[in-house]
């Protein structure tokens, strides 16, 4: 290509990617800001309500961006988002940038373009999730070793300590990153140099720091977080099942793009520039080790957006692979990647309506994690206003306690002990905060329980009512409160205190827009 027409290609390249960013800026902004809090966000959120180094799930900066969003654009569901969607912003940013510098200005807006394709990179942001920071640590670790692999510079190994905390201060799983990382430079004759420089390992030295808060809350609490990641929530033991999970795995990158990744991780593995081979065996490796990692490890919970870091690796090199492809086929890729990742907004706009969630759930995938909270919220509290003085809402498990601490702003809301609260690692984070009520529930005080039959840990609703009277010490005829026309059902279940008459008039009381009430006789 001569210089002429290699200057047109990089101005289309560069329109198209901040025509196409701006764009899915604008439509994450406004489905983020419709769209209920996920349960894990608001989890993340009441957590970033009670401050601290480390969590019983994770590290501290999930948390401590959830603060600073609400502390900056305040108390709202976008405000818990913004600093996630301005990371997710930046990213593709980043990426353009080091690919233009190692191969060249065209190759960093076409690589970019591809980063807003990717279904899960281009919706990356939407959610105040830690996949976000641990995408930008991920991002500034290869930058830097990119920069330190052509020359050993301050710029470089600053840049290195950087993403060696912002990822030790995210997730237990940046430590996949780590050892791809490291394996891939391992295995490098440059990579090998590069590790018998001082300064280098004085970066590593300073990523070593992130990961002392993890380590010192872990040792004053019995490695209950660390029991949680390495052995409670991986059964390891081989499980076909793992077929099931890499083919979701695979999917999501759409079939046309997984195919020109894999060629590029082919082809950069002979390639003579030592970056080329550093980006394909560091993709290469992590995203193998989790499609591994997927027969052994954990198969009850989302766990299919962990390659994305190994497939984000793989971005610069895709713009070289297609490149040699036919203009059908190229056209044919962008078209399925770009189907894909409209398939995935469309997802969470459905999920951000109340009619959306309602059609959802008629036809058999109803987005529970996105439930109609408000509504629900609404009805709570006019439960409460009928309730005798000094009655004390009760969760039945952190799901509901976190997203009803949301939207009433109180993150103190106690909880019972739920097979739910195990299951996701909560358990010793609740019961560090106080908020772990012991059953059965004291008689001298008047409790609301909001309760959510339908939650995984019971066989059916018959053994979730046993369990819950158990933990009441008796249970009153529970009220049934319905969103999403139908799709969710909560029990609102008002237990006096002993000695208290319980008030008939709530019974009766008209439900919140959006809400059914009904009797417990009436299910």
């Amino acid at each position: 290509m001569d210089d002429a027409h290699e200057d047109a290609a990089v101005r289309r390249a560069r329109r198209a990617f901040w025509v196409g960013w701006g764009l899915l800026a604008l439509l994450k902004l406004g489905i983020a800001w419709r769209l209920p809090l996920f349960v894990d966000e608001a989890f993340y959120w009441q957590e970033g309500q009670h401050l601290d180094w480390a969590y019983s799930d994770l590290p501290g900066l999930t948390a401590w961006l959830t603060r600073l969003g609400t502390a900056l654009f305040g108390h709202s569901v976008l405000g818990v988002r913004l600093p996630f969607l301005l990371i997710g912003a930046l990213l593709p940013c980043w990426l353009v940038r080091l690919t233009a510098r190692e191969f060249g200005p065209l190759a960093g807006w076409r690589a970019g373009l591809w980063w807003l394709l990717l279904p899960l990179a281009g919706t990356l942001g939407l959610l105040a999730l830690p996949d976000v920071p641990l995408l930008l640590a991920t991002l500034l670790c290869l930058d830097a070793c990119l920069r330190l692999l052509r020359r050993i510079d301050w710029l470089g190994v600053g840049e290195l300590a950087a993403g060696l905390l912002l990822g030790g201060l995210t997730h237990y799983r940046f430590a996949a990153v780590l050892l791809a990382g490291g394996a891939a430079l391992l295995m490098l004759r440059e990579g090998r140099a590069l590790l018998r420089q001082p300064k280098v390992w004085l970066a590593l030295a300073v990523g070593v720091l992130a990961w002392l808060p993890l380590l010192g809350w872990n040792l004053q609490h019995a490695e209950a977080g660390l029991r949680f990641q390495v052995l409670e929530r991986n059964p390891w033991t081989f499980s076909l099942q793992g077929l099931r999970l890499g083919a979701v795995q695979l999917i999501l990158v759409t079939p046309l793009l997984l195919l020109a990744m894999l060629q590029a991780a082919g082809r950069g593995l002979r390639d003579p520039r030592p970056a080329a081979r550093y980006l394909a065996l560091s993709g290469g490796l992590l995203w193998a080790g989790f499609f591994v990692l997927g027969f052994f490890a954990d198969r009850q919970r989302v766990s299919f957006h962990w390659p994305l870091a190994g497939q984000v690796a793989l971005l610069p090199l895709l713009p070289w692979v297609l490149s040699g492809w036919s203009r059908g086929w190229r056209v044919a890729a962008h078209g399925l990647a770009g189907l894909g990742l409209l398939l995935a907004l469309a997802y969470a706009l459905m999920a951000a309506t109340a009619q959306g969630r309602a059609w959802a759930a008629g036809h058999g995938f109803y987005p529970g994690n996105f439930s109609d909270w408000q509504a629900l919220a609404q009805q709570v509290r006019l439960q409460q206003a009928g309730a005798p003085p000094g009655t004390r809402l009760l969760a039945a498990d952190f799901k509901l306690g976190a997203e009803l601490g949301f939207v009433l702003n109180d993150p103190d809301i106690p909880v019972l002990d739920h097979p739910l609260n195990r299951k996701h690692g909560r358990q010793a984070q609740l019961a560090l905060w106080g908020l772990l009520q012991p059953a059965p529930v004291p008689s001298d005080q008047s409790w609301l329980v909001v309760a959510n039959p339908a939650f995984a840990g019971f066989a059916d609703e018959a053994t979730f009512a046993h369990w819950l009277s158990r933990q009441l010490g008796g249970m009153p005829t529970p009220q049934v409160v319905t969103v999403d026309a139908g799709a969710a059902r909560y029990w609102l279940v008002l237990r006096p205190a002993a000695g208290v008459q319980p008030a008939t008039a709530a019974e009766s009381r008209p439900g919140a827009a959006g809400v059914r009430l009904q009797s417990g006789a009436d299910r």
